[in-house]
């Protein structure tokens, strides 16, 4: 096979524009705060030991797996796996795996899109100092009256596509390269600026302690978090990193390539908790607040400490950059699938898929308002209704989509991707894709495609489904 391909989208100028690229994918608003919070809680440097080592063996082989198919075969993602499976003489019908998962990011960007409006709200909210000297409940009822009220969600929900629809639209030079490289470095900025922010307000080493102290006693209890996190945040699983290692250079060091982008992800979200963590406990504030750290104890936090609203205003910032460097990754293997298959043009493609992602997501948007009291798949004194409304358990329209995608969809795409390079494309189609010089790396890099990856997948997907 010829591997001199071009795809018709274009290319990346650059490795670190890929790089750029696949760590914006990643770094997301789970890197924000999830990623720093399980550290505090899974055991400091005993999950971060435990989180890399999960990395080097399941998320770095999928990312690897999924980057050599793309760059291999210059397509979509569905595309892609049709091609080089006919290619080497399997079934094309491998294609319906990738088309899934292309799917998948679409209805991920729908609910995603939901909560990076919000982001882009608080940066006005912050900027106004609407959170100056308000106590924790003040700030709880403000979130509370945000996500209640279903006309202000649409309205930033559908800022927020726009944005991202805009720069898909653009082209993969003029819209995702050149975005790129600005959001990213900006990102790092503002990053590193909250850091040093952080360093003034007299916690800073309690943050330190709070996610490195190393106690061993939890390594167990974090095994199967790291593990599962591993594999989420390099965003692995739906094409995304597929359709951007199609955009490679070939002359690009793919496997140094990817590794690079994992560390450089994880330096991300090591950075973000050594920035936020010291400012929590300056608030007074407890850690442990999951999902309601980014929206109500960071408000908080920020309203009640000096230069509060300005660090404010650059963390909401940094937060809509994640999302928006993440969204517009979801959105762009569908769009070159429609584009390769059809003469409509990128964007009316576009605008097409992030209508349909858009009203998809109104389902979220009325999730937390209006239709609250929806609930499916509720187990009640021993029945099961697939709907009901007002029961007190099941799961509202939003928990139906992050559940399908999270639990199911993004396990079984990363399973997909990672079998399919390891035993469909070939040995020596990999080997040279990979280039690796050195045969006993090569072998381990297959081994770890072939056996180590794909049972990792497999524990975290039944561990997920038994959650």
């Amino acid at each position: 096979m010829s591997t001199d391909k071009v795809s018709v989208h274009g290319s990346w100028a650059s490795r670190w524009v890929f790089i750029f690229a696949a760590t914006g994918s990643a770094v997301g608003l789970g890197s924000i705060w999830k990623f720093p919070y399980m550290v505090g809680v899974y055991g400091g440097g005993a999950f971060v030991l435990m989180f890399l080592a999960c990395i080097a063996l399941i998320g770095i082989p999928v990312m690897l797996a999924e980057t050599l198919i793309g760059r291999r075969a210059r397509q979509s993602p569905a595309n892609a796996l049709k091609v080089l499976a006919r290619e080497a003489g399997h079934s094309g019908k491998w294609s319906w795996g990738a088309f899934a998962g292309m799917i998948t990011a679409l209805l991920i960007l729908s609910f995603y899109s939901v909560v990076g409006g919000w982001s882009l709200d608080y940066i006005i909210d912050m900027g106004r100092g609407d959170f100056q000297g308000a106590t924790a409940e003040q700030v709880g009822a403000y979130f509370g009256n945000v996500i209640s009220d279903p006309w202000r969600l649409t309205l930033w929900h559908t800022v927020f596509m726009l944005l991202s629809a805009v720069v898909i639209a653009r082209g993969v030079v003029a819209g995702l390269e050149r975005s790129l490289r600005i959001m990213m470095p900006l990102l790092f900025v503002m990053v590193l600026v909250l850091l040093g922010y952080s360093m003034t307000t007299g916690h800073f080493m309690e943050g330190v302690h709070f996610m490195f102290d190393f106690h061993p006693e939890k390594v167990l209890d974090g095994l199967l978090p790291a593990m599962g996190h591993a594999f989420f945040s390099l965003s692995v699983g739906v094409g995304s990193i597929m359709i951007y290692g199609a955009y490679m250079t070939k002359e690009a060091s793919l496997s140094g390539t990817v590794v690079g982008v994992a560390l450089l992800d994880t330096f991300v979200s090591l950075v973000a908790g050594l920035a936020l963590f010291p400012i929590v406990f300056a608030g007074g504030l407890n850690p442990s607040e999951g999902p309601g750290l980014m929206f109500v104890s960071l408000p908080f936090a920020f309203g009640n400490v000096v230069f509060g609203q300005l660090m404010g205003v650059v963390f909401f910032v940094l937060v809509a950059i994640a999302a928006w460097s993440s969204a517009i990754s979801l959105l762009e293997p569908m769009v070159a699938y429609l584009v390769e298959r059809t003469k409509i043009s990128r964007g009316w493609v576009t605008f097409w898929l992030a209508f349909i992602c858009w009203f998809v997501g109104l389902g979220t948007v009325f999730s937390f308002n209006i239709w609250k009291e929806a609930k499916f798949f509720v187990n009640e004194g021993g029945l099961f209704h697939l709907y009901q409304w007002g029961a007190a358990g099941g799961l509202d329209f939003f928990g139906v989509i992050d559940f399908f995608t999270s639990r199911i969809m993004l396990p079984l795409g990363g399973l997909c991707f990672v079998l399919f390079a390891g035993w469909v494309m070939g040995r020596e189609a990999v080997r040279e894709e990979l280039a690796i010089r050195n045969p006993l790396l090569f072998a381990l890099s297959l081994f770890l495609m072939r056996y180590v990856a794909p049972i990792g997948i497999l524990v975290v997907f039944a561990t997920q489904l038994w959650k």
